[in-house]
């Protein structure tokens, strides 16, 4: 077993209690994610009930979580492994009511002995969240514990006042934690490092530099089985406010005064605070051709599987500095960058037809997929005779370090950070509010839905949105290929 470093994982042994264990987050996710804390020893001991609708007994919870570890594992697991994980699963279903579940967690503490930490993860749709909230407090499972809860954290303004009211009725908000898969990316995290461990960028992190910024995250996949869910959210509500206004927020935030949870909440809501509230005319929703066809939706919908949007930050250092966001289903291609134009020189000695400013500005390109990397473009002088220029770029990935195999996925930097209950990564409640409250105009009178091909770029008016800027996906040149010597 690996020696883990201090303070990466929980001081105490776990009990996790899953809900939606049997559903799709938990077997692609969740149960593979546990399974590789436990293995590693990430986590000192753990033993967890796994809870759901389905009425199995425990053998059968166990059959399940085998076959995600055999689909979904990323490390595949051998069979003493997997018979040890086996061990630490218990199973109770959802009918068997709060003394059942009291009954199975208590049995789960006596078999670690000593003193153990509960962690409750609500891996359940918005609507089931507060009977398992209300279930959890019937059962004595709150006091000393923490709770993981899913997106979103409400529809609009009113129904997240609503439901942080109803969670604050049983859980303390130091208690809880709003979970955002993005911010658990490494790269994510690595624009913090990239920010404010360097003395290059930060001079140049404002309006006076930085002509705009792009948080673009298209995605090639469709619904898949979730048209309920989508239909009661779209595009904006199940991406922008819970994972894309997130990602801006650590990409605008001021330097907190320590990388500690409170500190970087501060920060992060000091931007929301500064936002204005978004104007429908900044905004385009679009659906795709054929997801009026899929299995459940409404034959009429109106909801958006597509939405690019302009907004600011009204502060100091990010006024007149428009910010581009934009995801949606079923498009060209599958990423996740944030992209930062800089401001083009005031003049240019250069003669006509040298190829400066034929390629745009310079940009500084952060790729938000698990495998981290940046790209620095820049124009340079081609070789030969004349004042020729082309665009030239500086690139890193994370397999060039030869570190690609420490990287933790998300879900499991995330489980293990509410064990330890640091708050840096996850959402406040406050800043859930504020967010909504920003969204109100659009969510009030929002613009008409504009019909797009699958496998294109989204509607044609996302170029008038962005101009005279262009979007910078799909990208002029591709990321170089990883260097297989890892130097």
């Amino acid at each position: 077993m690996r020696k883990i470093p201090p303070g990466v994982g929980p001081r105490y042994p776990q009990v996790v209690v899953l809900f939606g264990a049997t559903g799709d987050l938990a077997h692609r996710k969740l149960l593979p994610g546990l399974f590789h804390l436990v293995r590693t020893g990430f986590i000192p001991a753990c033993r967890i009930v796994g809870v759901s609708l389905e009425d199995i007994d425990a053998e059968g919870f166990r059959a399940v979580a085998r076959r995600a570890l055999d689909q979904f594992g990323t490390r595949k697991a051998g069979e003493a492994d997997a018979a040890a994980f086996a061990d630490i699963l218990d199973y109770v279903p959802l009918s068997g009511g709060p003394e059942v579940l009291k009954a199975a967690v208590a049995r789960a503490e006596a078999a670690l002995g000593g003193e153990s930490r509960r962690l409750h993860y609500l891996s359940v749709p918005p609507n089931a969240a507060l009977s398992a909230v209300r279930l959890l407090g019937e059962a004595g499972l709150v006091e000393g514990s923490r709770i993981v809860m899913e997106k979103p954290f409400g529809v609009d303004l009113e129904s997240a006042v609503a439901l942080n009211a109803k969670l604050h009725d049983v859980f303390d908000e130091k208690q809880i934690f709003r979970i955002d898969h993005f911010l658990g990316k490494e790269p994510a995290q690595n624009i913090l490092a990239f920010r404010f461990a360097n003395g290059l960028f930060e001079p140049i992190w404002n309006r006076n530099f930085i002509d705009h910024v792009q948080i673009d995250v298209p995605e090639t996949l469709g619904l898949g089985k979730r048209a309920g869910f989508y239909e009661s959210t779209g595009a904006y509500r199940d991406m922008v406010v819970t994972h894309l206004f997130q990602i801006l927020a650590f990409m605008a935030m001021e330097a907190p005064t320590s990388l500690e949870p409170k500190p970087i909440s501060e920060e992060k809501n000091k931007v929301f605070r500064s936002m204005t509230p978004l104007d429908p005319k900044d905004v385009v929703r679009g659906q795709y051709v054929g997801y009026r066809q899929e299995e459940g939706v409404d034959a009429e919908s109106d909801v958006e599987t597509f939405i690019a949007l302009k907004c600011w930050i009204d502060n100091w250092r990010w006024a007149g500095v428009p910010f581009f966001l934009r995801t949606g289903k079923r498009l060209a291609e599958g990423q996740r960058i944030i992209s930062i134009a800089f401001r083009e020189p005031p003049k240019s000695m250069f003669p006509a037809g040298s190829g400066v400013g034929a390629q745009g500005p310079d940009h500084l390109t952060f790729d938000l997929a698990d495998a981290s990397k940046v790209s620095l473009s820049f124009y340079g002088k081609r070789p030969g005779p004349g004042m020729r220029l082309d665009k030239l770029s500086l690139q890193f990935a994370m397999h060039d370090t030869g570190l690609a195999g420490e990287v933790l996925e998300a879900y499991e930097r995330l489980i293990l950070d509410a064990m330890r209950g640091d708050h840096t990564l996850f959402t406040t409640a406050e800043g859930i509010e504020r967010l909504w409250e920003t969204s109100a105009p659009l969510l009030e009178a929002p613009p008409p839905v504009r019909l797009y091909q699958p496998g294109s770029w989204g509607p044609k008016s996302v170029h008038q949105l962005i101009a005279p800027h262009a979007w910078r996906l799909p990208f002029e040149r591709a990321w170089r290929a990883p260097n297989p010597s890892g130097g």
